[in-house]
């Protein structure tokens, strides 16, 4: 059928404009957001600042890519079925039954789908469990409604990290921060005290259950210095939304003189009984 001149440049703009959307939308999809924190309007994932959360961003990306080509091909299938195949045009219905061809094509590349789907996502799997040796250990305690960390290759101290109100960034600054060293293994234990936690830091691609009598443990390499938020990702009362998680990475010299400084600030702590029980007893 010739479409008349109206019709293409019609068509011409048509075009145009989705390639217009679409070069934006990649752009701000590269751009990213903020390193360390969510961004307003924010869609993407944040900036990855690990190992881990570098093959997350990229098996993403992947499932996107996948989940974009079976929603176009359904369209046009159902655009192609719905033009040539409608009651009007075929007033005397098909007596077909089958086609071998295209059911076993419609059960293999299927499964091929999943298969590729499966393996880049049980790398990913065996990787956040498989934990590497340790270069710190930190153990995060979610109680109702801040966290309690805990040091103990460095000299056994503990402190509390609330929120601060008054702070930026709102709702994500806390009082006391836990600081570690870049490009070093860290390996976080987790437990609640009270009700099921959730520690969840985006930019390292880590989330895992703080669950009371139980420790479940994790890690990262935070590969950029700077400040990182997480927040409580389980519903765990009243306050749920105010026990942010903040991370500060910065350099080996950095982080041996905070240590210094925080064994003498939290050494008041009584939440510090029990390293000084456990040094007596070692």
């Amino acid at each position: 059928m010739k479409m008349s001149k109206g019709q293409n440049g019609r068509r011409v703009l048509g075009f145009a404009v989705a390639a217009t959307v679409l070069a934006a939308a990649g752009a701000a999809f590269a751009a990213g957001g903020t390193l360390g924190q969510p961004s307003p309007w924010e869609y993407a994932l944040q900036p990855s600042a690990s190992p881990v959360m570098d093959n997350i961003t990229w098996f993403h990306n992947f499932l996107l890519w996948i989940i974009t080509a079976i929603t176009v091909f359904v369209a046009i299938l159902l655009g192609i079925v719905a033009v040539k195949f409608n009651a009007k045009k075929n007033p005397v219905p098909s007596k077909t039954t089958h086609n071998t061809l295209i059911e076993v094509v419609w059960t293999i590349v299927p499964v091929l789908i999943l298969v590729g789907i499966a393996v880049p996502s049980f790398r990913l799997l065996f990787q956040q469990l498989d934990i590497p040796k340790a270069d710190l250990t930190i153990k995060a305690t979610g109680k109702q409604w801040y966290w309690t960390y805990a040091y103990p290759d460095n000299g056994k101290f503990e402190f509390d990290s609330l929120m601060v109100a008054d702070k930026a960034p709102r709702l994500l600054a806390v009082d006391n921060e836990v600081v570690v060293p870049v490009n070093k293994v860290i390996r976080v234990q987790v437990t609640g005290a009270d009700v099921i936690h959730s520690f969840a830091m985006p930019a390292f691609g880590v989330k895992i259950d703080a669950v009371p009598g139980r420790l479940n443990e994790t890690w990262f390499k935070a590969t950029k210095e700077g400040m990182f938020y997480g927040q409580c990702s389980e519903l765990c009362g009243k306050d749920h939304a105010y026990m942010p998680i903040a991370i500060r990475v910065v350099n080996d010299q950095e982080f041996t003189a905070w240590v210094e400084t925080a064994k003498k600030k939290f050494a008041s702590n009584p939440a510090n009984s029990y390293a000084s029980i456990g040094a007596v007893a070692q």
